[in-house]
């Protein structure tokens, strides 16, 4: 009977399932992230999220075996879809083909769409021959090497002024070429093996063992094995971790508040996974191992890295606490231009200590857990004397704890964390996502850092870009009423207790954000979002001194319609909007998008032209740009001018292809684009980008 279901299901869906297939052999994971966000901003890591989502489509979760943790983990299924594929393989057994998700109750045409890139039914291949016969016979090799460059002249590279004194100007000690490198090397839950090297605009190029330069300015590097015995994951070199809800360990996919306003909260408990991407910063050096014991897995992990650091000292005549020698701030740019850039280069050494211990229900009902890990640093870190890093973290060590847990019933998902510093400050997540009906998903939490919580490598859901100095409230709701239409909404409430950078007094605020969605067939999609955003700043007069603190209230609006008549066109045009008002001023700003992509044969070309005018910074408008693989334009359009692109992608063969992307930005409102060695003379900056990608 059950065989003679999906029978029928294949059948009738046989034009759909080849699109599926068409889909899933050409995901585009950009627009996939861009789906997740209402707003796109400046802050958020949009690399690691295209990273992590890049290794689920490579390395696939098994529809079969794929725990509810794993499948929430791609933030795709709410609450009462993830329980009914769990209820249908216990009731009927493993799923004979992927398309059978058909008829598994709840899951829309939409759901399996967006799932099918991440999941598979394959087992897992059996690890025949030595591992270096495994890696070189891999099918899943691949080597990138990518150029960039400003067309303009920026003043950083000409020749420098004569200041007072004598002394010469700061200018940028390498040429203005960018150069990127990857190779990488993974078989499915077996090995990943690979580096990433990279030279920024102005770093130089050499080998300079005394300005910590040895060939590319930044190298990474990994070796990950999986499943070998009871040792579930072992890494060496450079790795992330993600336990709990992110609190102490927070990497990795995470969307937090967005167009996803259900299941994108929640952290999954990835555990430990390669570091592949060129930010220098948020990632651990050294090792890390988790050994599988019953329904326990056991976490060890150490990390000795050189971080890059302004280095102050202090006034002989003041008495201090700290030694003559100290870390002012951690620098987390990576740039080694200057030579004050390259003076912070690998300043310092932070040695990390930890380890981790989780147990999963066999039933997949319950997970719970533990991690300790100490962070120490060769100097003290003493910060700015300022009343708002009063509460701060200074000195040699922080050691951290926590203890998180998530359980499962029903539609029912309920998760937390709860995290201490060697302060005494706590930090806590807990939340629920609740399937109330097959058209209704709300989620709910609640999170509290104190201004003395200090967890240095933490990423949990919070408002502020760090987890301190915070407590907030936040509800989501999801309403499906059919597959044509989709209604999402948050409203999220949070205020800081102590003051903040820029904010003079503790503050409170609010986000909502509103979402309608209207399928009416699979070739037009549009949406309407509107989003409000109210949080506190500094406010100078002439007629006062004194900073005073108002509440600034920021609207976005966003009109977005997509058009697709086959496989190979897709148009789609946006009008985005805001207004800022702080005070008695108020501002506004606006940009109209018009995409054009096409894909013909072995060619694809991707363009753009935007119009954009805004009153001032506050209103600068961020819209998420194609670019070629691994690489990501989120360009702030501030002023008055026009952005254009043109990006075109070439396969030669089966396994090599190049991309070719020229963005250009013409400025109707001033002479002088950027500031300090950044600035161009001039109304128009053109940038080129050139990969070069071939798998072997």
């Amino acid at each position: 009977m059950k065989a003679g279901i999906v029978f029928i299901l294949l059948f009738l869906s046989a034009l759909a399932i080849q699109a599926q297939i068409l889909r899933k052999e050409n995901l585009d994971i950009e627009q996939f992230i861009e789906s997740l966000f209402p707003i796109q901003d400046e802050d958020i890591n949009y690399e690691d999220i295209y990273e992590q989502l890049l290794q689920y489509y490579l390395n696939p979760i098994n529809l079969n075996t794929g725990t509810g943790e794993e499948l929430r983990s791609l933030y795709v299924l709410g609450p009462i879809e993830i329980n009914n594929l769990l209820s249908y393989r216990e009731n009927f057994g493993p799923l004979l083909s992927i398309y059978e998700l058909q008829a598994v109750p709840g899951f829309t045409l939409e759901a399996i769409e967006r799932l099918l890139p991440f999941v598979t039914l394959e087992e897992k291949a059996s690890d025949e021959g030595s591992l270096l016969n495994r890696i070189i016979n891999s099918q899943n090799r691949y080597l990138i090497v990518r150029y960039e460059r400003t067309l303009e002249t920026k003043r950083g590279y000409t020749p420098p002024d004569t200041l007072s004194g004598g002394r010469l100007s700061s200018r940028y000690a390498g040429d203005p070429n960018k150069i990127y490198t990857r190779f990488r090397s993974s078989r499915a839950g077996d090995y990943s093996i690979g580096f990433t090297a990279e030279k920024d605009q102005g770093e130089t190029f050499g080998w300079n063992p005394k300005q910590k330069t040895y060939g590319f300015d930044f190298w990474s590097y990994h070796l990950v094995l999986q499943n070998k015995g009871k040792w579930q994951t072992i890494a060496l070199g450079d790795y992330q971790m993600q336990f709990g809800q992110g609190l102490l360990l927070g990497a990795g996919f995470f969307v937090g508040k967005g167009a996803e306003t259900i299941t994108a909260i929640r952290r999954g408990n990835t555990g430990i996974r390669p570091y592949t991407s060129v930010l220098e910063g948020g990632y651990f050096k050294g090792a890390a191992a988790t050994y599988k014991a019953g329904k326990f897995l056991i976490t060890g992990f150490y990390s000795n890295a050189r971080r890059d650091a302004t280095l102050g000292e202090t006034d002989g005549e003041i008495e201090s606490a700290f030694s003559e020698t100290f870390i002012s701030s951690i620098r987390t740019s990576g740039f080694h231009r200057t030579q004050s850039e390259i003076d912070g280069k690998r300043k310092i050494n932070e040695r990390i200590t930890g380890a981790n211990i989780t147990y999963k229900d066999p039933k997949g009902a319950w997970l719970a857990g533990a991690t300790a890990m100490l962070t120490q640093y060769n100097l003290p870190l003493q910060r700015q004397d300022r009343l708002y890093n009063r509460f701060e973290f200074n000195g040699r060590q922080n050691f951290n704890s926590s203890a998180y847990y998530s359980y499962s019933f029903d539609n029912f998902n309920f998760f937390g964390e709860v995290a201490s510093s060697s302060s005494g400050g706590i930090g806590m997540v807990n939340g629920v996502l609740a399937g109330l009906s097959s058209t209704l998903e709300a989620a709910v939490l609640h999170r509290k850092f104190d201004k003395d919580f200090h967890s240095l490598y933490a990423a949990g859901f919070s408002e502020n870009s760090r987890n301190i100095n915070e407590e907030g409230f936040y509800v989501g709701l999801k309403f499906t009423p059919n597959r044509k239409l989709k209604l999402a909404v948050y409203a999220d409430r949070f205020e800081f207790p102590w003051l903040r950078f820029r904010v003079d007094a503790p503050s409170r605020g609010h986000e909502y954000l509103a979402r309608l969605t209207y399928t009416p067939n699979r070739n037009v999609h549009l949406y309407f979002q509107a989003r409000e955003e109210s949080k506190a700043r500094n406010f100078s007069s002439e007629s006062n001194s004194l900073n005073l603190v108002l509440q600034g209230l920021k609207r976005n609006y966003m009109i977005n319609v997509e058009f697709g008549n086959n496989e190979n066109l897709q148009l789609r045009s946006r009008l985005q909007w805001s207004t800022y008002e702080l005070g008695t001023s108020f501002t506004s700003g606006m940009t109209l998008v018009q995409d054009l992509n096409w894909q013909f044969g072995k060619f694809r070309l991707s363009s753009r032209l935007a119009l954009f005018d805004t009153e001032d910074y506050d209103n600068r408008q961020y819209v998420f740009e194609r670019d070629v693989l691994y690489a990501f334009a989120i360009p702030a359009y501030f002023g008055e001018g026009i952005r254009t692109y043109l990006l075109g992608q070439y396969k030669f063969t089966r396994n090599t292809s190049v991309w070719l992307k020229w963005a250009r930005t013409r400025y109707f409102d001033r002479d002088i684009i950027g500031s300090g060695l950044e600035r161009i003379s001039g109304q128009q900056r053109n940038d080129i980008r050139l990969q070069l990608m071939t798998s072997f």
